[in-house]
C-alpha cells in the first residue's frame, strides 16, 4: 500500500468536488435545507398546536399539492436528462425540429408522469384517511395549473444550467424543490418564517398557492388575490426561464459544447 498512490486518488477527488460549484453547493445544501425546513415546521406547531382543525386532512392535502409539484419538476428534467444520457440531444437536430417544439413535448410528458404518480396516491387517501382533494372544489384545478406551470419553469431554468454547464449541473436538478421548500410555506403559514425570509417568499407563486389551499380548507373561502398574484408570478417566471433556455443553447450552440453533452 503506497500512500502516494493514495494521495493522489484523493486529490483527483477533492478537485473534482472543490473546482465544480455545483457539486458544492450540492453537499452544503441537504443538510441545511433539512434543518431550516423541519426546524420552522417544529417551531410553526410548537407554537400554533391548535392552528389546524383537522391537521392530518390540511397536511396531507398540502402534501399531495407539493408532491404534484415536486413531480411534474423533476420528470421535466428526468426526460431532458435522459436525452443527455443517452447522447441523444444533438441528434434530435437531424431532423428540423424547433427548440419550441422540444419544450412543449417535454411540457406534456412530464404532465403525464406526473399524473400517473399523483392519481393513485390522491385515490388512496380517501379510503384510507377520509380526506378527499375534491374539498377544495373547483378551485383545485387552478392550484394543480399554477402548481403544474411552476414546476415546468423550474424544469426549463434546470435544463438551461444543464445546457449552459453541462452534466455537473445535474445536481441542482434535483435539489431545486427541496432548495424551495421552506420558502414555500408547504406546511405552515408565512409568518413563521424570519422577515428576510419572507420577502423572499412573497417573490415564489409556490406562498400564495399553499396559503391559498390552507384558507379554503380552514376556512372555508376564497381569496381569488393569491390565485391571481400566482397566475401572475408564474407567467413571469415562465418567460424568463424560456429566454434563458433558448439563450443557453445558442451560447453552447456557438461554442460547440452541445456535441459533449452527455456522459
Amino acid at each position: 500500500m503506497k500512500f502516494n498512490r493514495i494521495y493522489g486518488l484523493f486529490l483527483r477527488h477533492f478537485f473534482l468536488i472543490t473546482r465544480s460549484f455545483p457539486r458544492i453547493l450540492d453537499l452544503i445544501y441537504w443538510p441545511s435545507i433539512q434543518i431550516t425546513l423541519w426546524g420552522f415546521i417544529s417551531n410553526f406547531f410548537a407554537s400554533h398546536s391548535t392552528y389546524y382543525n383537522n391537521a392530518v386532512g390540511v397536511i396531507l392535502t398540502c402534501a399531495i399539492l407539493y408532491d404534484f409539484l415536486f413531480r411534474t419538476s423533476i420528470g421535466f428534467n428526468m426526460l431532458f436528462l435522459e436525452e443527455i444520457w443517452s447522447r441523444n440531444f444533438t441528434n434530435l437536430f437531424i431532423s428540423p425540429i424547433k427548440i419550441s417544439e422540444i419544450i412543449i413535448s417535454l411540457v406534456f410528458t412530464a404532465l403525464v408522469r406526473a399524473l400517473i404518480g399523483l392519481i393513485p396516491a390522491i385515490l388512496l387517501t380517501s379510503p384510507l384517511f377520509g380526506i378527499s382533494l375534491l374539498d377544495l372544489g373547483i378551485h383545485l384545478f387552478f392550484l394543480f395549473l399554477s402548481l403544474y406551470i411552476f414546476g415546468i419553469t423550474l424544469g426549463i431554468f434546470v435544463s438551461s444550467g444543464l445546457l449552459r454547464f453541462g452534466p455537473s449541473f445535474e445536481n441542482i436538478a434535483w435539489s431545486t424543490m427541496f432548495l424551495l421548500a421552506p420558502f414555500g410555506c408547504i406546511y405552515y403559514p408565512i409568518e413563521i418564517l424570519p422577515d428576510f425570509f419572507q420577502k423572499i417568499a412573497y417573490l415564489l407563486p409556490l406562498v400564495y398557492i399553499f396559503e391559498e389551499a390552507r384558507n379554503i380548507l380552514i376556512n372555508q373561502s376564497v381569496d381569488y388575490q393569491n390565485i391571481i398574484k400566482a397566475f401572475y408570478l408564474n407567467g413571469t417566471y415562465l418567460i424568463i426561464g424560456i429566454s434563458l433556455f433558448y439563450y443557453s443553447f445558442e451560447k453552447a450552440r456557438k461554442k460547440g459544447t452541445l456535441i459533449n453533452i452527455g456522459e
